[in-house]
């Protein structure tokens, strides 16, 4: 007895990847930040807490070259870090200008 399968009777319609799911950065744009955040993960037994800078640059970049959805850092756990660079980025603007 056979059975015949009909594959003709469904079709595929498309969807756009659910959230966390984004293109491989097949042309390496961001190899350097994602190596760079490799070493230093190995370097301290993978205990991702202490690479978050290395993270959050790596995150930038494919985010810079749409290979992820655009979130603000805040949504992505980097609160901290995103304050700590626009206050260190204001005390530069500050002693440029104190230069003038």
């Amino acid at each position: 007895m056979s059975t015949a399968m009909n594959f003709g009777t469904k079709s595929f319609t498309p969807r756009a990847p659910d959230k966390g799911a984004f293109p491989l950065d097949h042309f390496g744009e961001c190899k350097v930040f994602k190596e760079i955040f490799m070493k230093c993960l190995s370097e301290n037994k993978y205990d991702s807490s202490k690479c978050r800078t290395q993270s959050k640059e790596y995150l930038e970049c494919r985010m810079e070259r749409n290979l992820m959805a655009k979130e603000p850092l805040e949504k992505l756990g980097f609160r901290d870090l995103k304050e700590k660079s626009d206050n260190e980025a204001n005390e530069q603007r500050k002693i440029n200008s104190l230069r003038k």
